[in-house]
């Protein structure tokens, strides 16, 4: 049987916003690398670790989301992380990837920010030579940790001479304003990096109001709850503000009870500059394209509608403006 969503996503130029690489990590690629360094794992098999993909909420994701990627300890683990993600992305039709990584994750279990980076450049550029997709990387504070450990990430990631794209927030939300972290985003901002945030996903709608005029974010990560206020959609749409959007992740954390209830006609018909993202895609059951597809079978999109999500992620993007228009003229 025929997929023309499928092969509509293929032909569209759509890029990648909002991929925490580290949840690109596959039961396989656990158990593989588990078993390389001799670490014990919780699980007698894969299919027993997918068993565990069953979350009540984002605390109870976060909570195995940290404890799996123990697995990930030398440069070659993150270059083969990377290089996974990228070739699956790709084969999707992915042609660009934004990917979030957190370093703190990894420093305070002795891995330092250059062996996380060194990998992630090598798989940057081998995918991209084999392939044609470009990428970059957003390095993202863990924000339920101390805003001092924050500061010293960015030292460090600054001092490492690997090029990252931007800073970004995530990890538990609630009880962690973006306000908490004014001067490392204004750091990042002097230091030519690009902000991000995530915010309104469990957070309230205040949330994302800190993190435009408190951080000075130039995209919002998930930013769902932010409907709930009128003159936030009025600001967001005014401003053209884009959402990186997860449909898939929304409804793994119970953000929203199911896919038809994912805000997507709302927002679109609020004038938000929506795009559409798979977040953690090997706990929240698919990639970009699996995401694409299911809305399109959930909303019927249009080939008008899915140009339309494709230009958003374009338009959305850290690319430079030659890349921008190359990749907007494929549309």
């Amino acid at each position: 049987m025929t997929d023309p969503s499928g092969a509509a996503v293929r032909r569209l130029p759509f890029c990648e916003l909002h991929v925490h690489i580290e949840g690109t990590l596959e039961p396989a690629t656990i158990f593989a690398l588990a078993r390389a360094t001799g670490l014990p794992l919780p699980y007698a098999s894969e299919r027993d670790l997918a068993e565990a993909y069953r979350f009540a909420d984002l605390q109870s994701f976060l909570n195995l989301y940290y404890e799996n990627m123990r697995v990930l300890q030398t440069e070659e683990d993150f270059f083969e992380l990377g290089a996974a993600y990228l070739r699956r992305a790709h084969a999707g039709g992915t042609v660009h990837a934004e990917m979030f990584v957190d370093p703190q994750a990894h420093s305070k279990r002795g891995i330092a920010e250059s062996v996380v980076l060194a990998g992630l450049h090598r798989a940057i550029e081998t995918v991209g030579r084999e392939t044609g997709i470009t990428a970059s990387i957003i390095v993202c504070i863990l924000r339920d940790d101390p805003v001092i450990e924050a500061e010293r990430m960015l030292d460090r990631v600054l001092e490492s001479g690997f090029a990252i794209t931007g800073l970004g927030l995530d990890s538990a939300e609630v009880g962690y304003p973006p306000s908490l972290f004014r001067s490392v985003f204004g750091r990042a901002r002097d230091a030519g990096l690009r902000v991000v945030a995530h915010a309104g996903e469990e957070g309230p709608a205040d949330y994302v109001w800190q993190a435009l005029d408190v951080l000075g974010v130039e995209r919002i990560d998930h930013g769902n709850r932010a409907l709930e206020d009128p003159a936030l959609v009025a600001r967001l749409a005014r401003d053209g503000v884009p959402l990186t959007m997860c449909p898939f992740s929304n409804v793994r954390l119970r953000v929203i009870p199911d896919l038809a209830s994912f805000p997507l006609r709302e927002a679109l018909d609020a004038g938000l500059h929506v795009t559409i993202n798979s977040d953690d895609p090997a706990y929240f059951g698919g990639y970009l394209d699996d995401n694409l597809r299911a809305l399109t079978a959930a909303f019927s999109l249009t080939s008008d509608d899915l140009r339309e999500l494709a230009v958003n992620s374009v338009r959305a993007s850290f690319v430079d403006a030659d890349r921008r228009r190359q990749l907007i003229s494929l549309a």
